[in-house]
């Protein structure tokens, strides 16, 4: 799982809200989804079901990726159990038997990481089924999940931090043709770790300057479901005059990188190459770890450090252990 957690590029990261674990079975339940047309029974139809499912993933704010991934994972899922078999024919074996049908039926591929997800998909699926008293037994309770870990990222040395920051420095000095944007976007991305596609869509307002001293981005999303993501991060002074300086020769109008998120990974990697750092490739994915970890070992508390982040409570169960164990290297 892809927010902080390193994600393949044909992986999407699947980041689960607090409120959609498995129900669990000591006593805590789900809430039934409201107005569900037709009402779900236990002789309701797969595809029925899977229906009722994406309702719900929209409504309780799943994030798109994972919207996509388990609706894909369903739809393999449906195609291998038949869309009309009803839900209290399918048992632990059914399932059991799946991903090995997938890869002999299908002749598909798939890494630990996949197989551990599609695992996870039919865990959540048939874990709310019973949790809304859809089905009076839960049969992917027994299935054995694959703990699937992805590699540690590499990060910055700090000493490599500060030449990183210097060369940025210097290019935005240079006498004969002087360029703003690469101290810019290495200070934001060294101090705030935001993703890739946060620092996309910043606006020009969202660096708020009115206290010279204290400085403060604000990341925002429009989209409703992923309000927990919204969050103001404290900036140091030396962003006012790069930021003042970027303006005045880049002279944007909306977003604050009026250029496409591609464009600035390739003023990230450039960077990199003249500073001399060769054994990481630098990039927005490697300046978020370095940040994350430098603020680990700097002693700031981890829910704040999950908060600035922006990851859900879940994903940060995976993301914090990685983090101390970067952090211990």
């Amino acid at each position: 799982m892809s927010e902080l957690p390193v994600s393949s590029h044909d992986e999407p990261e699947v980041d689960l809200p607090q409120e959609t674990l498995i129900p669990d079975r000591e006593g805590a339940t789900v809430e039934p989804p409201p107005d569900l047309t037709p009402p779900l029974r236990a002789n309701s139809s797969v595809v029925e079901a899977v229906n009722a499912f994406h309702e719900y993933m929209v409504r309780k704010g799943f994030s798109e990726n994972t919207i996509k991934a388990f609706q894909n994972d369903l739809k393999f899922l449906t195609d291998y159990l038949g869309r009309e078999t009803r839900l209290y024919h399918v048992s632990t074996q059914n399932l059991d038997e799946f991903l090995p049908w997938l890869a002999e039926t299908r002749g598909m591929e798939f890494s630990a990481k996949t197989q551990a997800r599609r695992i996870t998909t039919m865990k959540v699926f048939f874990g709310w089924l019973h949790g809304v008293g859809v089905i009076s037994t839960d049969p992917a309770e027994p299935l054995v999940q694959i703990q699937a870990r992805t590699p540690l990222a590499t990060i910055l040395r700090d000493s490599d931090v500060r030449t990183l920051l210097l060369k940025a420095q210097d290019i935005s000095r240079d006498r004969q043709n002087p360029d703003a944007r690469p101290y810019l976007l290495v200070s934001l991305l060294v101090q705030t770790g935001i993703k890739k596609a946060e620092c996309a869509r910043l606006l020009i307002d969202d660096i708020d300057i009115a206290q010279p001293s204290s400085p403060v981005l604000m990341v925002r999303y429009r989209e409703e479901r992923y309000a927990h993501k919204n969050r103001s991060l404290g900036l140091t002074a030396t962003i006012v005059p790069a930021l003042q300086q970027y303006l005045a020769q880049y002279n944007p109008q909306d977003l604050l990188f009026d250029c496409t998120p591609r464009n600035l990974e390739y003023v990230l990697e450039d960077l990199g190459e003249l500073a001399g750092i060769r054994y990481v490739q630098v990039g927005f994915e490697a300046l978020r770890w370095t940040c994350a970890v430098r603020d680990f070992r700097n002693g700031m508390p981890e829910e704040q450090l999950r908060q600035k982040m922006g990851l859900s409570k879940i994903s940060w169960r995976e993301t914090s252990e990685k983090v101390r164990l970067l952090a211990g290297r």
